[in-house]
């Protein structure tokens, strides 16, 4: 799994039939670094299973692990959005989120 903030949503009119009725986020994944997490490598689209929007700080996973949810079963899905993040503690310290 990772930790990512939502960036925006991706509006498909037109799209594969096991789409339908799925609503899909843009993320943006987080690293830990210097006390607080930092945006970090490129954008991802994801499938949110759990009502997260934009600004949020989720969690997402991603592969053959992203077709396990009830939303996600059987779709050709390569990301899906797990969790909705409140803090994330390192070493007894809790990192800061941008």
């Amino acid at each position: 799994m990772f930790i990512a903030k939502v960036i925006g949503n991706v509006v498909s009119t037109h799209k594969n039939a096991k789409f339908r009725g799925m609503k899909l986020l843009l993320v943006q994944p987080y690293i830990s670094r210097e006390g607080k997490l930092q945006i970090s490598g490129s954008s991802v689209v994801a499938v949110d299973s759990v009502g997260a929007g934009v600004g949020e700080c989720v969690l997402f996973t991603q592969g053959s692990s992203a077709r396990l949810t009830p939303t996600t079963k059987d779709a050709p899905v390569d990301a899906v959005i797990v969790g909705i993040v409140d803090a994330v503690e390192v070493e007894g310290v809790i990192l800061e989120k941008p």
